[in-house]
């Protein structure tokens, strides 16, 4: 009855956002990969669209967060640099 369960605890967002936001260090987590993402993006959506979002990305096999980076790095394409 004493052990901790193996559910991950929430964390609570911290009271200052702009620090949150521009924080330089990525947490570490078990997951590889995320810890190739520096940065996190909130916006704000209808629970609709959010609902389409998932089924979408569900029927392609892929998570959300994958599709939408997808997504938006086909709409923002990295600038090319004039080369001398």
């Amino acid at each position: 009855m004493t052990q901790r369960s193996s559910k991950r605890a929430f964390i609570a967002r911290p009271a200052d956002p702009e620090r949150w936001i521009k924080a330089s260090a990525p947490r570490s987590n078990s997951n590889g990969d995320a810890a190739a993402f520096t940065a996190r993006l909130t916006i704000d959506i209808t629970p609709e669209l959010r609902g389409r979002i998932k089924i979408v990305a569900f029927q392609r096999g892929l998570t959300v967060a994958d599709m939408l980076r997808d997504l938006l790095a086909r709409e923002f394409p990295p600038a090319e640099r004039d080369l001398p």
